[in-house]
């Protein structure tokens, strides 16, 4: 083995696919939304996506769903993500990666998803992996250069020693590169010609060796 120790892995979009969070905000949020306030699903959903889209996803409040629930007045959320968990799924790419590459590094999650979304999306898999961060509710910020910094410190390595692979170009490539980690753009598409873009999570194996 390489200098890499631990492997971090964004989680919606890179091992789960975004049915299960798409539900919830689109169709289940606006659904109790409707209700509430007497109107139709289709009325509701406007008004519901327009305030996402007015907050925006650099504001933490965006990921955050008890903000949400609290700003709609719909009550408590943990029916409607109970509702939704048969929409989780995994990536094609993912059952044979995790175990072969959990023999190699110590595996862990780095994810914007909050603490209330991370039991369903990590149904049948955590055990692979040592630790579990959620930017946003273990440290209430969006995945920054000093989100992946200390993330490294609680991992007690240095930065150089971790490797982190996503889908977002932003918070999952240029974030920790910036604080240092060997970091891997997750592209399935193929649209993003770059030396550090994969089109699926079997190349990153030999990716790591080559770091």
């Amino acid at each position: 083995m390489g200098k890499i120790k631990v492997v971090s892995f964004d989680l919606e979009g890179t091992l789960v696919t975004l049915d299960f969070s798409q539900s919830v905000w689109h169709e289940g949020i606006p659904e109790l939304y409707a209700r509430r306030n007497g109107i139709s699903f289709g009325e509701a959903k406007a008004i519901v996506e327009k305030e996402y889209r007015d907050l925006g996803e650099r504001r933490i409040e965006w990921y955050d769903i008890k903000y949400w629930f609290q700003r709609f007045q719909l009550g408590d959320h943990t029916e409607v993500l109970q509702a939704y968990r048969h929409k989780v799924f995994y990536h094609p790419d993912v059952s044979p990666v995790l175990p072969s590459l959990n023999q190699e590094y110590t595996l862990i999650v780095a994810s914007s998803s909050t603490r209330e979304f991370l039991p369903h999306l990590l149904d049948g898999v955590e055990g692979y992996f040592a630790r579990v961060f959620s930017s946003v509710s273990d440290y209430g910020h969006t995945k920054s250069p000093a989100f992946y910094r200390k993330v490294c410190q609680e991992m007690g390595i240095f930065p150089y020693e971790m490797a982190h692979i996503g889908d977002s170009w932003q918070f999952d490539f240029l974030a920790p590169m910036e604080a240092g980690v060997e970091a891997f753009h997750l592209d399935r598409s193929g649209e993003v010609n770059h030396e550090r873009s994969l089109k699926s999570l079997l190349e990153l194996s030999p990716r790591l060796h080559g770091v």
